[in-house]
């Protein structure tokens, strides 16, 4: 369906996707259920990124290309950083129904990347679920900073990040950790 034909209402969304070798800043199109319900809808595993600028990761300032329209297999974008919270997609629709949220500070590590920021979940973290149950591939953390782990000077600091739960390799409550001995 063409999208001038199409009953949906599109916008463009200013996004950062990140890949294990590229930075991808850009517009992503999406209807009313924001990023979170393009970026986790199964019947599509393509990612659009309109006027996008590449950069490589490991000189994350310098511009590299610049196309009117980048795709990419949505399983190989690690994080997708928005601007604003709002623009994850409807409130329901980011926190997964109309329930009590408690907030988890976290650390969520990835093979190329560190997030911190704030977790909201319905009650306590079950990291077995959130890794395994359900059909949400990205996840969504709040207040997010993401940091390159070989190059600390990419620094994306994010009000709603998208981060793809098949690349996490450990997730950390940040009030857990140990404090050092005096």
């Amino acid at each position: 369906m063409a999208m001038d034909t199409s009953p949906r209402t599109y916008r463009f969304l200013p996004a950062d996707v990140l890949t294990s070798g590229y930075r991808v800043v850009g517009k992503i199109m999406v209807t009313s259920t924001g990023t979170m319900g393009m970026l986790n809808d199964s019947t599509h595993s393509v990612l659009e990124v309109h006027d996008a600028r590449l950069a490589r990761l490991h000189m994350p300032t310098k511009l590299v290309d610049h196309f009117e329209l980048t795709r990419m297999m949505k399983s190989h974008v690690y994080a997708v950083c928005m601007a604003r919270r709002e623009d994850l997609g409807p409130q329901a629709l980011v926190r997964g129904g109309f329930t009590s949220i408690v907030e988890y500070p976290i650390r969520i590590t990835t093979q190329m990347f560190e997030i911190e920021g704030i977790m909201e979940l319905p009650g306590r973290l079950d990291f077995a679920s959130l890794m395994t149950e359900g059909t949400r591939d990205f996840i969504p953390i709040f207040n997010a900073t993401l940091t390159a782990i070989l190059i600390p000077n990419l620094r994306i600091e994010s009000g709603g990040m998208l981060i793809n739960r098949r690349q996490i390799d450990l997730i950390a409550l940040l009030n857990q950790r140990v404090k050092p001995e005096s």
